[in-house]
């Protein structure tokens, strides 16, 4: 099969096609036909050497396909081949085929392309599990996403409308701003040329947010910090900013708020699929209507222009998801 891969981590010039041996599904998974692969900050990291994949993962590039079932494990009873399907992958998702645990993968929502299908798995299960799971979302919270127009922050921007939040989000042009509200946040911030805490403290009547989904980290912490309501939550998923941050404990403890730091990528099996269940049961009765939740395709490359769609990514002039398709 071919796939995209690196002989020497670098710049987004590395990447090439090269071929190996299809992966064959072990007990429990499935392997999958891809018609189309997410592309994702993970990657770009993974590329540099910066991000190596954990012990028992698929060095090939990509954490989320769509396509159809290929091949079917010992013990899978859940799927049949042919079924069209989106998946969070352990890597290998830049490929032909890649193989999945079973329970990684969901049916592709009606009416959605496999290109809109790859935009879903990762960011639906980062923006699900740390909305709900570890900030405990709740009817009637607001919340501040930092990279609302990213492919993880767009979906993020759907999925807390549908939980029934109110959605403040920061961007970096007023275009990514107006997509947003496009997309149904209630206030975007232009933070190149607007003090997000003081926009969000005067939006809020100088109450401050529940909710920080911040995509950025470094001193934005401590910023979003003074943002924050009493008992807020902050969910920090990035140090694309930094990786450390002064912060002022006194408003911590006087706020009684929480700092929470989230990865999925080294979860096990079981806790993603149980994240697939919860996501098959809340969210995804809603996408065939796509409203409030609605795929954010920024562009798609074959395969063989991997290397533009990682230069596409790190220019950060991308609103919503950078897919790849095997052409």
């Amino acid at each position: 099969m071919k796939y995209v891969g690196f002989e020497t981590p670098g710049d987004p010039s590395v990447l090439r096609l090269l071929e190996t041996p299809a992966p064959l599904p072990e007990a429990g998974e499935i392997q999958i036909a891809v018609e189309a692969a997410g592309v994702s900050r993970a990657d770009a990291l993974g590329r540099r050497g910066l991000y190596p994949a954990p012990p028992g993962h698929s060095p090939i590039l990509g954490l989320e396909v769509a396509g159809s079932v290929s091949l079917l494990g010992a013990g899978v009873d859940e799927w049949r081949i042919g079924d069209r399907v989106c998946a969070l992958c352990n890597g290998g998702g830049y490929a032909e085929r890649v193989v999945v645990p079973a329970g990684n993968a969901l049916p592709l929502p009606e009416q959605w392309s496999a290109v809109e299908g790859a935009s879903l798995p990762e960011n639906a299960f980062t923006a699900y599990d740390n909305l709900v799971n570890r900030a405990g979302i709740e009817p009637g919270d607001t919340l501040l996403i930092h990279g609302g127009s990213s492919g993880l922050g767009t979906m993020a921007i759907g999925i807390a409308r549908a939980l029934g939040a109110r959605v403040f989000i920061t961007a970096g042009s007023d275009r990514k701003c107006a997509k947003a509200i496009q997309l149904g946040a209630h206030r975007a911030i232009n933070y190149k040329t607007t003090d997000f805490v003081a926009s969000t403290l005067a939006y809020t009547n100088g109450r401050g947010v529940d909710i920080v989904l911040d995509l950025v980290g470094g001193d934005y912490v401590a910023r979003d910090l003074t943002a924050l309501a009493t008992e807020g939550r902050i969910v920090v998923l990035s140090t694309m900013g930094g990786s450390e941050v002064r912060l002022d404990l006194t408003a911590l403890l006087r706020k009684r708020a929480r700092v929470i730091g989230s990865s999925l990528r080294g979860r096990s099996n079981a806790e993603k699929a149980q994240i697939a269940v919860d996501l098959q049961q809340a969210i995804w009765p809603l996408l065939a209507a796509r409203r409030p939740i609605a795929p954010v395709i920024d562009s798609v490359f074959p395969f063989a222009e991997a290397w533009k769609a990682h230069e596409r990514l790190e220019s950060s002039e991308h609103i919503g998801k950078i897919v790849l398709i095997p052409v």
